[in-house]
């Protein structure tokens, strides 16, 4: 039957007549691929076939012998896959065989390459344990997802270029400078990642700045702070609000420590180091452990008279959790936002970060 197929492809000119042998190279056309609707095996050269079935479904298939074994590999559709395409893997595939390698495993490997999307999750599920908090884990994964998926989120990891890198990084690199250098960070921390599992040999993150504008620097974000002469009188406000105790005694704590937000609502008694002997006059130090730190060293903070003060106001409000400021909800700190929904309650045009300033 094969027989009579090739002759009927050489009598319609789709393929070329040889002498010399049965099933000659580059048999095929575009045109016959494109058009043939039989089922049945068409032979090119190389080991190469289309195969097509009975229900229409199409395929490229090479018969290869790999380390002595005889094996059918799949090249694709031919919707997606050219001839010429097939043509060129079929003759890749005999050259690796030929070498001692192995295109079925080959195959196997590239297929295991994930996508870039699906290796930012893994990274991100991976270091999750790691970071400081939850809120800077979902910072790192939602800012891939505004900027870097729908760009390149669907590429393989190992094909991701630094044309790619700069398509995600040019519309906002002056615009929103700092975002753009963690998008940039966060892009480079997966590339790492991929080449540590040998899917690639390069970081196409690494350079991509020299292709880039200078960032104007006087577009950083910075954080709204009060003048000094108006951080009393806030401190005032606040107390006179109808806010919780613990809200208020924790926002006086941290302009009294210049601490960051996290490190006043997670403080905890036994970080506190009483001088001897325990009077209501006696100082303190409060010792941060490096675990809580942002530069993940220990940090000592002398108390104030004041700040002493507050800790034995804040005594009233132990529940058990070791907590100094707990929230209402029992064992349960002080929200992110709690702090500074209050001063942006009271009218105050700052940030809590900016009493640090």
């Amino acid at each position: 039957m094969t027989e009579n197929i090739l002759k009927r492809l050489i009598e319609v000119g789709h393929v070329k007549a040889t002498a010399s042998t049965r099933r000659p190279e580059k048999a095929l056309s575009a045109a016959f691929v494109r058009q043939v609707a039989k089922p049945g095996r068409y032979f090119d050269g190389h080991g190469l076939y289309l195969r097509v079935r009975p229900n229409g479904g199409r395929q490229w298939v090479q018969r290869i012998v790999i380390r002595r074994k005889r094996c059918e590999l799949g090249l694709g559709n031919p919707s997606l896959v050219s001839l010429a395409e097939a043509r060129e893997q079929a003759l890749a595939n005999i050259k690796l065989a030929r070498a001692g390698g192995n295109p079925l495993q080959a195959k196997r490997e590239a297929n295991a390459v994930l996508t870039f999307e699906e290796a930012a999750r893994k990274v991100h599920a991976l270091h999750l344990p790691t970071w400081r908090n939850v809120k800077h884990g979902a910072q790192f994964i939602s800012t891939l997802e505004t900027y870097t998926f729908p760009r390149m989120g669907k590429l393989r990891v190992s094909d991701v270029t630094t044309a790619d890198v700069l398509a995600v990084l040019s519309p906002i690199w002056t615009e929103k400078p700092e975002t753009a250098v963690r998008v940039r960070q966060r892009i480079g921390t997966v590339m790492k990642w991929a080449i540590a599992q040998q899917w690639r040999q390069d970081n196409p993150a690494e350079y991509v700045a020299e292709a880039l504008p200078k960032q104007d620097k006087s577009k950083k974000k910075r954080r709204k702070f009060l003048p000094y002469a108006q951080v009393a009188g806030c401190i005032g406000v606040v107390q006179s609000s109808g806010a919780g105790v613990s809200t208020k005694l924790a926002l006086e704590f941290l302009v009294l420590t210049a601490t960051r937000s996290g490190e006043t609502r997670l403080a905890r008694w036994d970080e506190i180091e009483w001088e001897a002997p325990a009077t209501p006059a006696t100082s303190a130090t409060w010792v941060i452990p490096g675990s809580r730190m942002k530069a993940k060293r220990e940090h000592r903070v002398p108390l104030t008279a004041r700040a002493v003060e507050i800790l034995r106001e804040a005594e009233t409000l132990a529940d058990g959790s070791g907590l100094i400021f707990p929230s209402a909800r029992h064992g349960k700190p002080l929200s992110d936002a709690t702090l500074s929904k209050l001063v942006k309650e009271l009218g105050f045009d700052a940030d809590v970060h900016g009493f640090r300033t």
